[in-house]
């Protein structure tokens, strides 16, 4: 006796399926192509993805990169069975963490690990991928989709990326820019992008016992889908910015909200005061601090309360920040100033 399964195992026995891949692979061409710049070389499907830098733009070329995920926001694409915009958000999360330094971004490689390799769903999942890359005029250079039987259910998935961007050495953006007296400008975000959904789904789905497919009057929608908006990508409306006036600093507010984020970019000796005033804290904010019983403490911790990307500008370039931003179809405001104070970003005022 020797144990030996008769008649062998195979791959396939263990949970992989090799063509399902490869169906998964064809599929996703069609949608990665137009996800493209002209400086990559070579199709999808070698062993890596090679990209030419422009040499002749930079004189002194930084190379930026960035890796995030989109969290359990995944867990209600799941729990849909949508799968179309999450790319979209982890490209979001990815890009718009370049873009606040001045780095223009290149290209992005994904990750997508799954219990089981459904074709058309992979193929959704980077369809919304190429997508955010094409709204983010990044190019989608690879990519590995890794099937993980008896390790995750066969329905659930996770996705991470990896960007790269460039800027130039000496236009690096950030703290040591940013100036007593500068503009602080708020852009909208579009719902909660793809930060507190741990929250969400503790506050409203369990302990207010609320279903994803219930239509919510105040929201005019059903909850999972206005839960499944996808993330604001900014890409392009900060690049915009940065060559039309003189911007010193951004923020991406992500996972710790406004003044967490905001803070991160505010030097020694400076502060920066946010408005509550300047804004009205949008619908799915307050139903989620009213139905949830979510206080405002821990809504501003967790949550981005309708500010996506916050922009350090110089007050002499005010109303053409915001014209700039308006014109590429960004609705801000300015929400803030900074202000002598002791290196922090603090909220004051109360929402209309």
């Amino acid at each position: 006796m020797t144990g030996r399964v008769e008649g062998g195992s195979t791959y396939a026995a263990a949970g992989v399926d090799i063509e399902a891949g490869e169906r998964a692979v064809e599929l996703m061409k069609e949608k990665v192509a137009k996800a493209t710049r002209p400086e990559v070389v070579g199709d999808l499907g070698g062993f890596a993805g090679l990209f030419a830098l422009d040499t002749a733009k930079y004189r002194k070329p930084l190379l930026a990169s960035s890796t995030d995920g989109v969290g359990t926001k995944l867990a209600v694409a799941q729990a849909m069975d949508k799968h179309d915009t999450v790319g979209i958000d982890l490209v979001a999360m990815v890009v718009d963490d370049l873009v606040v330094c001045g780095a223009e971004p290149l290209f992005l490689l994904d990750y997508i690990a799954c219990g089981k390799v459904v074709p058309e769903r992979m193929a959704e999942i980077v369809g919304g991928i190429a997508e955010g890359c094409r709204q983010a005029r990044c190019a989608l250079i690879g990519g590995e989709t890794a099937e993980h039987p008896g390790i995750m259910d066969d329905d659930a998935y996770d996705l991470a990326a990896t960007g790269v961007g460039v800027v130039e050495a000496d236009n690096v953006l950030g703290s040591d820019r940013v100036r007593d007296g500068d503009v602080v400008v708020a852009m909208a975000s579009s719902g909660l992008h793809s930060n507190g959904f741990a929250l969400v789904r503790h506050a409203i789905l369990g302990a207010a016992r609320m279903r994803l497919d219930r239509y919510v009057d105040e929201l005019e929608s059903t909850l999972g889908e206005v839960l499944l908006t996808p993330t604001k990508i900014y890409a392009r409306q900060v690049l915009a910015l940065i060559e039309e006036v003189e911007a010193h600093a951004f923020a991406h507010i992500t996972g710790g909200g406004l003044a967490a984020n905001i803070s991160r970019v505010i030097p020694e000796g400076l502060d920066a005061e946010i408005d509550r005033g300047s804004w009205a804290l949008p619908e799915l904010f307050r139903f989620i601090s009213e139905r949830g019983g979510v206080s405002e403490a821990e809504m501003e911790r967790t949550f981005n309360n309708g500010v996506g990307m916050v922009a350090f500008v110089n007050p002499d370039d005010e109303d053409r920040a915001l014209a700039v931003l308006q014109r590429h179809g960004v609705h801000a405001w300015v929400a803030g100033r900074v202000v002598p104070g002791t290196g922090t970003a603090r909220l004051v005022g109360k929402h209309p």
